[in-house]
């Protein structure tokens, strides 16, 4: 059972206060320095004004990034599968091959 710990992040130069896992401290912190990063960058665009809109953005802009990742490996293992049935049935038709041979 994992310790609760409340650890400092600095977002878009402010500070909040989360807590989380003892185990999932390195996570968090990675988490909260891709959003930064993100945060800053739609600000520095300067195309979206307030602090709420840029974060709503910048979750927009992860949770596309996710789907279409997730999206990406579901195409990903949609080909696998269709290879490995492919190959199943090669393999099925040389072993159907080679044991009429030694009839």
């Amino acid at each position: 059972m994992s310790d609760k710990k409340s650890l400092d992040v600095t977002i878009l130069g402010k500070q909040y206060r989360i807590g989380c896992e003892a185990d999932h401290e390195e996570a968090l912190l990675n988490a909260a320095r891709l959003l930064d990063g993100r945060m800053k960058e739609i600000r520095t665009s300067g195309k979206v004004v307030g602090t709420e809109r840029i974060a709503v953005m910048a979750a927009l802009n992860l949770a596309n990034d996710l789907l279409s990742n997730e999206n990406t490996s579901a195409d990903a293992a949609s080909a696998a599968n269709k290879r490995v049935r492919h190959l199943r049935e090669r393999i099925e038709i040389a072993l159907n091959d080679s044991a009429q041979l030694e009839l």
